[in-house]
């Protein structure tokens, strides 16, 4: 039977885990510690940093480096004025008022930045199982919005 990853895709930082011998286990990433921060950079030359590295460019390159994307997550941009003023990048609307972050030269909707950071989870679980990963199990907040 195929194995299944849990995630919790967190504002802040995210875990993925999976059962083993019927109990959780939270599977550490490439860095060694069992959370990732929920931060996605883009360095000046093109690369795409995810976690704990993209974590460290929020000082030299804050314009750039993108936290705190579940808040702008099927929100209009007249909705999130405040959550804007809390962050060093560039929010924008797109069609019909869409959030997109406007970060590497490129624009990015909430469910593309959260998809870079559920890679790296996915990443780090199939380094962990050995095995590639088809299914998971993601965590959606009790009150979104």
């Amino acid at each position: 039977m195929p194995k299944i990853i849990g995630i919790d895709l967190g504002t802040t930082n995210s875990v993925v885990a999976v059962m083993e011998a019927g109990k959780p286990t939270v599977i550490a990433n490439q860095e060694g510690t069992r959370t990732t921060p929920s931060v996605v950079a883009f360095t000046k030359g093109g690369e795409r940093l995810v976690g704990q590295v993209a974590k460290r460019q929020a000082i030299t390159n804050p314009e750039n480096t993108v936290y705190s994307i579940k808040r702008f997550m099927g929100r209009r941009l007249d909705e999130v004025t405040s959550e804007q003023k809390m962050v060093p990048y560039k929010v924008a609307a797109e069609d019909v008022n869409a959030v997109r972050v406007l970060a590497g030269g490129k624009k990015w909707s909430p469910p593309e930045i959260s998809a870079m950071i559920l890679t790296k989870l996915k990443e780090a679980a199939e380094s962990y199982l050995g095995e590639k990963m088809t299914q998971a199990v993601i965590t959606v907040p009790a009150y979104f919005n």
